[in-house]
């Protein structure tokens, strides 16, 4: 799960980390009174949106008059906000961050990332603050350094330390990145996130060490613990059908592609996606319907992928476990009947119940195409696009 940027300071602040005075806004007239409340005489009003890049894309303004943030703010709020993050279509802005205008010395990159394969997290830290961090591993790797944080202890004086010295950091303000440090991944180990990136973290001219922006993602299945951050969830942000999916408890991703994908089990998923790509075809989500789905997941789980437009067939491949392969085509049918289907439809079933499965869709009036293999699946619906 994503959050704002003012969510995110708001949980850093909790568990110690610098930031400075802001505070969200819902209109130019909420904005204009955050900014007296602030106080100062420059400001910075910021487009809150879950995606990247709104500097670039000219959503964050320094004003240096409440009524200049007053303009500002009349001027983000309502805008489709495009970034090389959010697509074409952009994110409608529904609300802004008015924050203190910063004297800032340098810039840095701070993040803290969950390592998989070492199963710990990574505090990174860079000089190249500002610029995105793909763009430093890609163009200057050795400006990256890094400390593994062991779940066990936890990060250690001694490592922040280490990584403030890489950082080539005066000793006016060492002292203070480390304690910035050591909250930072605090406040990762106790709130489950699975991201958090300073980006940039600065340094002030008075010394002071700032969380100038914040980005926090969060492990959805740790969320039942954690309902506080739960409740900060924007539905706005979010594309409908995911928020559908879940609903239904059905493990739905949207995808570029124009293939729409009902699978159960998510390694199947990702080989049949996998192999779609193979045969030249784009996959429009990922879908699992899980092991134990019931005729109605089913259904609504085909109603999900045909909701989309960008759909412009679909595939069924079902490996018939715990899930029946019968039960899968009695959702097919279902939904069927209710939602006019004008695409390619193509279904490969193997497994248990296969053969009451594919009675069940032969006698049903659709028209399907009949799949033997994954192989033979992927190759037909991309064909079946290219002759539409």
């Amino acid at each position: 799960m994503n959050i704002h940027e003012f969510q995110a300071k708001k949980i850093l602040a909790k568990y110690g980390v610098s930031i400075p005075k802001g505070k969200e806004a819902y209109s130019s007239s909420e904005a204009a009174a955050v900014a007296l409340e602030i106080g100062g005489k420059k400001w910075v009003v910021k487009a809150q949106i879950h995606a990247g890049g709104r500097g670039k894309a000219g959503g964050v303004k320094i004003a240096d008059s409440v009524e200049e943030v007053t303009k500002i703010s009349n001027k983000l709020l309502g805008m489709q906000l495009i970034t090389h993050q959010t697509g074409p279509e952009g994110k409608k802005v529904n609300k802004i961050f008015i924050e203190e205008g910063i004297n800032i010395l340098s810039e840095l990159y701070l993040g803290i990332v969950l390592d998989r394969s070492n199963e710990k997290y990574v505090m990174m830290g860079s000089t190249e603050g500002g610029t995105e961090i793909e763009v430093v591993a890609e163009k200057t790797p050795k400006k990256i350094f890094k400390v593994q944080i062991d779940p066990l202890i936890g990060m250690q004086a001694y490592q922040a330390r280490q990584l403030v010295f890489k950082l080539g950091l005066s000793k006016a303000v060492s002292n203070k990145a480390v304690t910035f440090m050591l909250a930072l991944a605090k406040t990762v180990e106790e709130t489950d996130a699975s991201l958090v990136e300073i980006n940039p973290l600065v340094i002030t001219d008075n010394n002071n060490v700032l969380a100038l922006d914040a980005k926090m993602n969060f492990d959805d299945n740790a969320l039942y613990r954690h309902k506080d951050i739960e409740s900060l969830r924007d539905e706005d942000e979010e594309d409908p059908r995911e928020l559908e999916a879940a609903k239904h408890d059905l493990n739905y991703i949207s995808l570029d592609g124009n293939i729409g994908c009902m699978v159960n089990g998510a390694g199947l998923a990702m080989a049949t996606m996998d192999i779609i790509k193979l045969e030249g075809g784009a996959p429009a989500n990922f879908l699992d319907v899980g092991g134990g789905a019931t005729k109605e997941r089913v259904e609504q789980a085909f109603k999900i992928i045909l909701s989309d437009e960008k759909v412009k067939a679909v595939l069924i491949n079902i490996f018939g476990g715990i899930m029946r392969c019968d039960v899968i085509a009695e959702g097919v049918v279902s939904a069927a009947k209710n939602i006019e289907i004008n695409i390619p439809l193509i279904v490969r079933l193997a497994g248990t119940n296969v053969e009451k499965g594919k009675d069940i869709l032969n006698n049903s009036g659709l028209d399907i195409i009949s799949a033997d293999s994954l192989g033979d699946a992927a190759k037909k619906v991309v064909s079946s696009i290219r002759e539409a």
